[in-house]
């Protein structure tokens, strides 16, 4: 399903896909992770030495898929036009019943940042929530100054209702985070 923007001014932004991780992406997320670790430390919890690994990446993938599988959750890598992988976004804490509700978090590449990618997978991904799976809302959290991700949000529809106080422990130490949520066009 390739996915593409408008930017501001009218720019057209970076055609991507996105489909099911697999444990064959595991060599290539853990190249595109140690490549990325310090691009992407300030924005990510401590991780062990393994988590970089392509082990660590199968046993990583098949969490992941075991939550798919329950229904809690819906694990994708993002692929550029080429086919490159240079992300991953998730649905996950997918709640059913009165709720309908989930989370959504993604990376990108930073070689693949500033050409709309992240915004055209986010875009993505909340047409698949609120189409496929029937969910009514799409919530997401940055860090305070994490600015690239809340105008990726912003250019979604997403809207700021909120500051969560030490919501979580990113870079080893207890951070605040800016909620945004996005409710469904069609309920």
């Amino acid at each position: 399903m390739p996915a593409s923007t408008t930017g501001h001014a009218g720019r057209l932004a970076a055609v991507v896909t996105t489909r099911l991780i697999e444990s064959r992406d595991a060599e290539a997320l853990a190249h595109l992770l140690v490549v990325n670790r310090d691009f992407l430390a300030p924005y990510e919890p401590l991780r062990e030495q393994s988590y970089f690994t392509p082990a660590g990446q199968r046993a990583d993938i098949h969490a992941a898929l075991d939550a798919h599988e329950r229904g809690a959750g819906l694990p994708r890598v993002v692929l550029d036009e080429g086919g490159q992988l240079i992300g991953r976004i998730t649905l996950s804490g997918i709640v059913r019943g009165a709720l309908l509700s989930c989370s959504i978090g993604y990376w990108i590449a930073q070689a693949a940042g500033g050409r709309g990618a992240a915004t055209a997978a986010v875009a993505q991904m909340t047409e698949i929530a609120f189409g496929q799976l029937g969910l009514h809302r799409v919530q997401a959290e940055t860090l305070v100054d994490n600015v690239r991700s809340q105008r990726v949000l912003q250019k979604n529809g997403f809207t700021r209702y909120g500051l969560a106080p030490q919501y979580l422990k990113i870079a080893g130490r207890w951070q605040d985070h800016v909620m945004h949520q996005l409710l469904s066009p069609l309920r």
